[in-house]
This record gives C-alpha cells, structure tokens and sequence, in this order.
C-alpha cells in the first residue's frame, strides 16, 4: 500500500501503540508526552557514540564502558555510514531524507556497506526483554533502496548496557516479504488519516500516558 502520509518507523509504533494517544500528542499536539531521563539518556549515549564513530571524539567517562563494544563494530570492513539519514518516496524509490515529497523517512545509527554485504547496527539503552525487530526491516529496505550494490544485509540490534545483540539477516529478493509486515499497519494509519477517527488502545500503560481526556486514563 503506498502511503500519501509521510511517516517514520517510531511515529508509526507510536500509532500502532495507541491511535487515540498518537492523535492527541503527535497531531493535534494537545498533550505532550513527558520527556523522562530514560529518552533523555538514551539520547545523549546515542548522540556520544556517533561523535565517537565520525571523529573519534573521546566518549565521556560514564560512556566509556560502551568502546569496546563500537570499536568492535568500527572493525568491520567496509565503507562506515554513522548515523546515515534516509528517506523513500511512496514508489519506494531512494530519496533525500529531507525530500518534500518524501514517503518515510529513518537514521540508522551505524550502516557499514563491504562489497554486496552491509552491516546494520541500532543502538538501544533500553531492556532487551522485548526486542523489535521491525525498526531493523524499515531500516534494511531503505539500505537496499539507497544502495543499489547490497544483496545482504544482517542487522543487529546491540542493547548495549546488556551486551545483548538480536540479529537478522535480509536478501534483497525478501523485499516484497519485508514489506508485508507493515502493510496492515500502515492501511490503519491511512484508514485513521482519513476518517479522522482515532481509536484507544486501552493497555496497563494507561496510567502512565499524557492523555488527560481519554477514558481509560488512569494517570
């Protein structure tokens, strides 16, 4: 399904989590999600280690447990694109992350392309007792869109306060494969464009969310 709504993967998670949630904070901006030290730490790792993979710059000392683990990824042959920004039209053509026209749009914190092979690697300072691995597939199929060379990818997501890596390996003729697992999602958000109907999705999260309005707030 081609979308006429430019989206991201963590705005389509957001939507999927909570249509009525996403509306109220994302769109009509009537609440603000709270920015909590996990985001606000989780920010400033990533932002630390992609200055250290483009110049070297030395990790701060509360960071530095984490070298070892990007100096092993900065190993691997092949070209490093740190924090390489993509973007797809809604042919899912390669386009510039800040197209206009754009269709969706990702960063990758760290694409190492060898040959026909990349490399993908996703930091995360979160739990690693619920990994995701559909950030990978959007991330793979913007990989295979941008660089027409890659046959192979394997992709890693790397919780690195766990040392704990989840992994998977794409071929470029498991597109249409890949592409199926968001289909569904994206005809919701297209139907809730639309009609401007915007459903809650009541969980045990409730009590933690912004929406002050919702029925099942429990905050």
């Amino acid at each position: 399904m081609e979308s006429v709504i430019n989206w991201s993967y963590s705005r389509l998670k957001d939507f999927m989590g909570c249509p009525r949630r996403h509306y109220e904070t994302q769109i009509a901006k009537n609440f603000q999600q709270p920015y909590t030290q996990a985001l606000r730490y989780g920010n400033a790792v990533h932002k630390a280690l992609e200055k250290y993979a483009v110049d070297g710059t030395p990790l701060p000392n509360n960071y530095k447990r984490y070298q070892g683990y990007v100096d092993g990824i900065l190993e691997i042959d092949g070209n490093k694109y740190p924090e390489y920004k993509m973007g797809l039209l809604p042919n899912r053509k390669a386009c510039d992350y800040e197209d206009k026209n754009r269709w969706v749009r990702g960063i990758a914190d760290m694409i190492i392309v060898d040959g026909d092979t990349a490399h993908i690697v996703d930091y995360k300072t979160g739990s690693a007792n619920y990994p995701d691995p559909m950030q990978l597939k959007l991330m793979g199929l913007m990989v295979f869109a941008h660089f027409p060379e890659v046959l192979n990818i394997k992709a890693a997501l790397f919780f690195i306060m766990h040392n704990v890596i989840v992994d998977e390996a794409y071929t470029r003729d498991q597109t249409d494969d890949l592409w199926a697992h968001f289909t569904p999602h994206l005809a919701r958000w297209e139907a809730a464009h639309a009609t401007n109907e915007w459903v809650a999705n009541p969980t045990v999260l409730c009590g933690y969310c912004a929406v002050r309005t919702c029925e099942f707030n429990r905050s």
